[in-house]
C-alpha cells in the first residue's frame, strides 16, 4: 500500500469510531509495524489533522475536519455498486430509481481512474430462480419510519385471518422476496413483524409515536437477543 493511500486509511479508521483506537489495533488492520502507524500519525498531525491521542493509550479524530465525501477507494466502489446493483433488481419502483440516481450522481464526480470500478464492477446480483414477484411499494412505509409517524394497518396473517391495528413503525428487514415491516403494535403492546405483501391496506396516521424510533430499535434488538433469534426474522403473528 502507498503511504499516501495508508494515511488516507488511518484518517478513515478513526473517523468511522468514536471511542479511542489503539496504534496496535490499526497495525493490525492496515497489515505494517506499530512503529508506521505512530510515524504516520505523528505525520497527519504535523499537517493539521486535529487528531488527539497518545501512544498506549489510542487516538480519536476532533471535530471539524473531513475529507471530501467521494475520495473512495476501489473496494469501497465495489460494495457500493454491490448493494445498488441489488437494491435495483429487489427494491420497488422508488428505491430502484433512486439507486440509479446515485450511481448517476457518483459517476459523474468520480476521477476517470476510479469510473471502471463503479461502472464495470464484478460483483453481479443475479436474478433469483424460479417466480419473481413483483416488489410491493413500500415508500410510504418507509416515509412512516423516517418520520416516525403511527401506520394504520389492515392486515391479512398466513391463515387468512384479518386484524386492523395500529403500529409504531421502526424497520423494514428486506429479504430477496418477501420484506417484513418491523413496528410496536398497540393491539399487542408488543414488537410485531408483518410481511408487506400480506398488507392489504396501509396509511400513515398524523401523530407520531411518543418514543423515539432510536430506542424502540434497541428495545426490540435486545428482545431478539433474548429470544436468540440471531437473524431477527420474526414470524407474522395471527
Amino acid at each position: 500500500m502507498r503511504r499516501a493511500d495508508r494515511l488516507l486509511q488511518l484518517i478513515q479508521i478513526l473517523r468511522r469510531n468514536r471511542r479511542p483506537v489503539t496504534g496496535e489495533r490499526m497495525a493490525a488492520e492496515l497489515e505494517v509495524s506499530l512503529r508506521t502507524i505512530y510515524r504516520d500519525i505523528s505525520s497527519l498531525m504535523a499537517q493539521g489533522v486535529p487528531i488527539r491521542g497518545e501512544a498506549g493509550m489510542g487516538y480519536v479524530m476532533g471535530e471539524g475536519f473531513d475529507l471530501p465525501p467521494l475520495m473512495f477507494t476501489a473496494e469501497e466502489l465495489e460494495s457500493l455498486m454491490l448493494g445498488l446493483r441489488w437494491v435495483s433488481r429487489f427494491g420497488d419502483a422508488k428505491l430502484q430509481r433512486a439507486a440509479r440516481d446515485s450511481v448517476a450522481k457518483i459517476g459523474t464526480v468520480l476521477p476517470q481512474g476510479l469510473k471502471p470500478y463503479l461502472y464495470d464492477s464484478s460483483l453481479l446480483v443475479p436474478a433469483p430462480f424460479g417466480d419473481n414477484p413483483t416488489p410491493v411499494d413500500e415508500s410510504h412505509l418507509r416515509a412512516a419510519i423516517r418520520e416516525e409517524r403511527k401506520l394504520f394497518l389492515h392486515y391479512i396473517d398466513l391463515v387468512e385471518a384479518e386484524t386492523r391495528r395500529t403500529i409504531w413503525p421502526i424497520a423494514l428487514a428486506y429479504y430477496d422476496r418477501k420484506r417484513l415491516l418491523i413496528g410496536w403494535c398497540e393491539l399487542r403492546a408488543a414488537f410485531r413483524s408483518f410481511r408487506t405483501d400480506r398488507i392489504a391496506e396501509s396509511y400513515a396516521l398524523p401523530d407520531r409515536y411518543p418514543r423515539r424510533r432510536r430506542y424502540l430499535m434497541a428495545d426490540w434488538e435486545k428482545q431478539m437477543k433474548k429470544e436468540m433469534r440471531e437473524d431477527y426474522a420474526v414470524d407474522p403473528l395471527t
